[in-house]
């Protein structure tokens, strides 16, 4: 029969997060991802939160990574109804368990807190949308697909993985859509790695395609050298030593995490360290840096050995003053330690987690230094304060900003501009370019830098529909 296909972007046109693509093949319906919006009130988006399809007419979900942002509606998809494959990585399926349970915990937590306000204030309080049941659900889904194996999830329809080398598990989805006389080759970027940065693999070439759906975050933009990002650090944290005070470093922890333990075993390794304590102050990111464990056999070795990792090491090993909190008794004692001590913690834009609490405690002390080593979302409280807002409400509390505030680009898990263009320069067969994952301005650079080198982009809205 003849080939029928269309793309529909839902989510992440013009916008950095909540990626979802949808795919109609004849009478099939597949997402690329299926991922939350970030910055966002959680309880009211969930709650209002309405599919641009039937969650139960989906047949598949192929899935890039496990980021919150390209994964994090999965639970609220089974729970309206969706019982088909998710099709990802083996590393995905690994970390999807840590993020999603996580993720569904803190909202209804944070249901239970507003709901007991509502109920004295006299007002309706309201029913959870989903429950830990669902993203135990979404686990149970899960099919694993390793790194260049091609299999025919449906009817008509061939699905390949390569590196992405974003994180542990990502992928770059390859999708041959097939009808009797014709065949059309999709790829979805998935979020491509920075080449620069450490334990990941470099995103895999792509050799040819008919349309490329390519993320754009940092299409405005190159991230700078990663020896002045670590020189840049150093002399942070130098700064903060010398200032007496504190170093916090919001993290996901998923990845970004996990770098960061690197580097800062880099600085340790070469003599820069002089805080004599660090905190990993996230259960989540304990979780994942022992699953990061778990797969150092297919980490970047050359990055390992240089930092004077050894068979039968852990991440932890390399930093003699790591210490792990994972209770809130222990987070909480982090606040009374008033000098000499880095501590990571999520979330990675301080739009929740154990990161908003130092902050309140600690963001108006002059001798504190806050370090951004990420991308931060329009709309996130870690935004407001890269862009310099000098007061802010936490917790109900007004909060003046005396910490000094440093922004570190060079250590970013995205590629940059250049990266983003050599990568599109290497597919061949003269594809179809649509610019997703990104910020209009951003998109709008990097459409005409595209251009520039003879490649055409298109920068779809929400809800555009493509004939595949």
């Amino acid at each position: 029969m003849p080939l029928s296909a269309s793309l529909q972007f839902v989510g992440a046109a013009q916008q950095v997060t909540g990626s979802c693509h949808l795919i109609r093949v004849n009478d099939k319906q597949i997402l690329l991802d299926c991922g939350m919006v970030q910055g966002a009130d959680q309880i009211r988006e969930w709650h209002k939160f309405r599919f641009a399809f039937k969650p139960k007419d989906i047949d598949l979900v192929i899935l890039s990574h496990a980021h919150i942002d390209h994964s994090g509606l999965l639970p609220l998809l089974v729970a309206r109804g969706f019982d088909g494959k998710i099709i990802c990585t083996p590393g995905t399926a690994q970390l999807l368990p840590v993020l999603l349970k996580d993720s569904v915990h803190l909202y209804l937590k944070d249901l239970e807190w507003q709901n007991k306000k509502a109920a004295r204030a006299g007002r309706k309080i309201q029913d959870p949308v989903l429950s830990v049941q669902d993203a135990e659900r979404v686990v149970q889904l899960c099919e694993t697909l390793g790194y260049k194996k091609r299999i025919t999830p449906l009817p008509g329809l061939e699905l390949e993985f390569s590196d992405a080398g974003h994180i542990l598990g990502s992928a770059i989805i390859q999708l041959w859509l097939k009808g009797h006389k014709a065949m059309r080759k999709l790829v979805f970027s998935g979020d491509l790695g920075n080449p620069a940065t450490v334990l990941m693999h470099d995103p895999s070439a792509i050799g040819e395609a008919d349309i490329v759906l390519m993320e754009s975050t940092y299409g405005d933009r190159n991230h700078q050298n990663l020896d002045n990002s670590l020189d840049e650090m150093a002399q942070a944290l130098e700064q903060a030593n010398k200032d007496g005070g504190n170093v916090f470093i919001p993290a996901f922890a998923l990845g970004r995490s996990q770098e960061i333990l690197y580097y800062l075993a880099q600085l340790h390794h070469q003599g820069r360290l002089k805080q004599r304590m660090i905190f990993l102050d996230s259960p989540m990111a304990i979780n994942i840096t022992n699953i990061y464990n778990d797969y150092l056999e297919c980490l970047d070795q050359k990055d390992l050995s240089a930092i004077g990792f050894k068979k039968g090491m852990q991440l932890q090993d390399l930093l003699p003053m790591l210490r792990l909190t994972e209770s809130v008794d222990e987070s909480m004692a982090i606040n009374r330690v008033s000098g000499g001590a880095i501590i990571i913690a999520g979330s990675g834009m301080c739009n929740g987690g154990r990161i908003v609490h130092h902050l309140k405690h600690n963001l108006w002390k002059s001798a504190n230094h806050l370090i951004f080593v990420g991308f931060q979302a329009m709309g996130t409280l870690g935004r407001r304060l890269v862009d310099g807002e000098r007061r802010v409400r936490l917790f109900g509390q007004d909060i003046v900003v005396k910490a000094k505030v440093h922004t570190i680009g060079g250590f970013s898990a995205h590629a940059g501009q250049a990266e983003l263009l050599a990568w599109a320069q290497a597919i061949g067969g003269q594809p179809d370019f649509y610019l997703v994952h990104g910020e209009p301005e951003a998109q709008q650079i990097l459409q005409q830098k595209l251009a520039d080198v003879g490649i055409k982009a298109n920068i779809p809205a929400k809800g555009d529909v493509i004939e595949l």
